[in-house]
């Protein structure tokens, strides 16, 4: 199980912004130009197919990540203190 990810209200509407903008855009557009790199046959020896089969590998590992975010989202309403930092090791 993934641990609780606090975040603001802003935060997971940006992810969620992020994660469809990738899953609807960006992975459009890389399996358009992993089609166009195809067309320029021999796979073996071709660095545009490469690059264009690690774009889309690299979409659909952040999409994953996005969503483990986004279904365990804490959503933290009050203000945070970002100028304290406390060692839990030390206070016990």
């Amino acid at each position: 199980m993934q641990k609780p990810m606090k975040m603001t209200l802003a935060t997971l509407k940006a992810l969620k912004d992020e994660l469809e903008y990738r899953r609807t855009v960006e992975r459009y557009e890389a399996e358009e130009e992993l089609r166009l790199a195809r067309s320029y046959g021999n796979l073996s020896e071709n660095a545009e197919y490469d690059a264009a089969k690690e774009w889309i590998m690299d979409i659909e590992h952040r999409i994953a990540e996005l969503e483990a975010f986004i279904a365990n989202a804490v959503i933290i309403e009050a203000p945070v203190d970002t100028e304290t930092i406390v060692d839990d090791k030390n206070n016990r």
